[in-house]
Formats: C-alpha cells, structure tokens, sequence
C-alpha cells in the first residue's frame, strides 16, 4: 500500500529536524512512501530545512513541498489532503518524534482490517530540569490535561473516540472530507465526529506509538489552555456533538467558584469552604501520586499551584468562548463548510492535484455539520 505522510509546519526550526529523521529513517520502503509538507507562512530556517530534506531524499516516491500564507492548521491540513495521493493518510504534527517502525505498523494494522489506527502519544520535553519534569507531570496528569486514552501508552488494543497522529484510510476521507478551516483547536474534534457519524472506530494500538514536544514554559503552558478552553465555547454553539462534559469540566469549577465567592461575600462562606477543601484535597492527592509515580523533585510541591492555574485559565478561556460564540456564529455563512468539506472529498476520491483545489482558501462554517 501506499502512505501519504502529511505534516504542517509554521517556524519549527526548533523541533523539525528531530521529525525530519525519524522520516528519513522510517523502514517502511520509501519506494511506496511520499512525504508532503505544508509550510504556512515560516519565517525562520523551517523552509530552508524542508528544502533540504527534499534535496536529501530521492529515495521517497515523491517528497511534496506546498507553500501558503499564514493560515491556521485546519487549511493546512487541507492542503496536504489534497496534495495526497497515497492508499494511507498519515498525519504527523511537526514537534513529534515517531520511531523508525511507526508507518510500518500503521500499514500493518491497516492490512488487518482497520479504517483509522494509531497509538499512545505521552508528551516529551527537550529540557532536562527540575522544572521541566514538573510541567511535564502536570501536562501528562490527568488532573492536569486530558482523559484521552491515547495521551498514554496501550499495552492492548482499545477503540477510543479519537486518537493524535492518526493514519486513515484514503476512502475515509473521500467520503467524511476535510476539516473544518473556521475551527482553531477543535477542528480534530469536529471532524472525528463526522468519521465516528459515519461509522468509522478509531483503534489504538500498542504497536503504535509517537510523542510530542510539550510547552517549554509555564506561560505558553497557560496560552495553551486558555486558546483550548476558547475553541471550546466557540464549538458549542456550532457542534455540540463533537464535545463531552469533560471538556466543561474547568468551566464548571470556575463558575461554581465565582457563585461561592458571591454567596461568601454575602455572608455564608461555607460553600466556597466545602468547594476549596473538596477541590485541594483531589489536588493534594494528585501531587502526591506525581511523587510516587513519576519521581520527586524539589520543584513538584508546586504542582499544589500549577493545577488550579491551569484549570482556571482553560475555564476563562471557555466562558470567553460562550460569550463570543452567538456573534462568532452569525459571522460565517452557513452554507461555506458543506462546500469545503466537498470540495476536499472530491480532490481526495479523484486523486489528483489540482489548482483550484490547492489554492481554495475559502471560509468554513460550522453551521451545518450539527448531523
């Protein structure tokens, strides 16, 4: 079969190269694999190294370098879908590392009779500190982040909801389209659950497995989770479906916080006592069994601090989305993401590429994809 490796790219000079081998190294044959990169706009060395990756290369079926303006990841990915010619669409994030066998176990599972696969994902950090370790064990927690069952390594196969660094079919794209170019963040979750709409089960896979580079700070740490929490509250307004009640859960702490806060300074603070003592007392636990589980540093106590900083921040982020969401919504024609949707569908089943298609930089809107 053929692989199509898709990867989208905007001032990673940092991280690339690391990616840039792991493809280079890849066992599948190369013969059989081509690699498209979409650049969105980089103004660092990013172009200079995918350029170079291409010179080095020749090994590859074809090795495809597609050039934009800024744009945010949904056009970008896209672009690659409709760039992509191979049997498989593999999607890899450009501050990821995957080992050497991770397009030959996709196949594998793939020729076995899977429409989408993928595998663990745990974040990774390029620094080695004390304080490193301490984000990275907030980011990993569950407390911390996400329930996801992919953010973990698998030691059996499981059928999630969604996964990261996925590998798909070419046919699920021919009939499910592309992704959604109005969405910022939640464009994975919407168009996942078109594919799940449609019948089609994500399996993880403890053959598979990749990371990705974590935040290397505490302030883009938070940047993150408040831009998360944003596209929440925007989503719900257009494609409530796509979301669960976790992904509400640090709205809802922060609104029962503002409602306990009111009702202390009316005079009855046992609300907000009963709120603090029930919530510090996960926090606490959580700490410790970051203590136990992944080794103690002087600077993970602070994880007591970090936690509710980041639940916060991701719940302000969500009731700015709430609030903004009526307008944002009433912003986009409704008719603008059916058209995308098929428009990619039909450059992906005719396998070719195409100006139009390439060069489309038309709007979306979620209004119609509430199925």
């Amino acid at each position: 079969m053929t692989v199509s490796l898709c990867v989208i790219a905007y001032n990673e000079e940092e991280l690339i190269s690391g990616l840039l081998d792991d493809i280079a190294f890849q066992t599948y044959p190369h013969s059989l694999m081509e690699v498209i990169f979409v650049d969105n706009g980089s103004t660092d060395t990013t172009p200079a190294l995918l350029s170079n990756f291409e010179r080095t290369n020749r090994d590859f079926m074809r090795v495809c370098i597609r050039t934009q303006a800024k744009s945010n990841q949904a056009h970008g990915w896209n672009t690659a879908l409709c760039s992509a010619m191979g049997d498989i669409i593999i999607r890899i994030d450009a501050h990821a590392r995957i080992p050497e066998d991770y397009v030959a176990m996709c196949v594998s599972e793939i020729e076995n009779g899977e429409d989408i696969v993928g595998g663990g994902r745990p974040c990774i950090t390029r620094r080695s500190s004390d304080w490193s370790a301490t984000l990275l064990a907030a980011e990993e927690c569950l407390f911390g982040s996400s329930i996801m069952g992919y953010r973990r390594r698998q030691s059996e196969k499981r059928y999630l909801s969604s996964l990261f660094h996925a590998a798909y079919r070419r046919e699920v794209f021919e009939k499910v389209g592309g992704f959604n170019e109005n969405l910022g963040r939640t464009e994975d979750n919407e168009l996942h659950y078109r594919m799940r709409k449609r019948g089609y089960r994500f399996a993880c896979c403890p053959t598979i497995s990749s990371n990705q580079y974590m935040r290397d700070s505490f302030k883009s740490m938070l940047r993150q989770k408040f831009a998360n929490g944003y596209w929440i509250g925007l989503t719900t307004f257009v494609c409530p479906g796509c979301l669960s009640p976790l992904h509400f859960a640090p709205f809802f702490l922060l609104l029962a916080l503002i409602v306990t806060l009111i009702s202390a300074f009316a005079g009855r603070p046992q609300l907000l006592e009963l709120l603090l003592a029930v919530y510090f007392i996960f926090d606490g636990l959580i700490t410790v069994s970051a203590f136990r589980y992944e080794g103690f540093n002087k600077l993970k106590p602070l994880l007591l601090l970090l936690f509710p900083a980041l639940h916060l921040t991701y719940g302000a982020g969500t009731l700015c989305g709430l609030v903004y969401g009526i307008p944002w919504k009433a912003a986009h024609p409704s008719s603008a993401a059916k058209k995308e949707i098929r428009r990619v569908k039909r450059a992906v089943r005719n396998n070719t590429i195409r100006e139009d298609d390439l060069d489309d930089t038309s709007s979306l809107s979620l209004d119609d994809l509430s199925f």
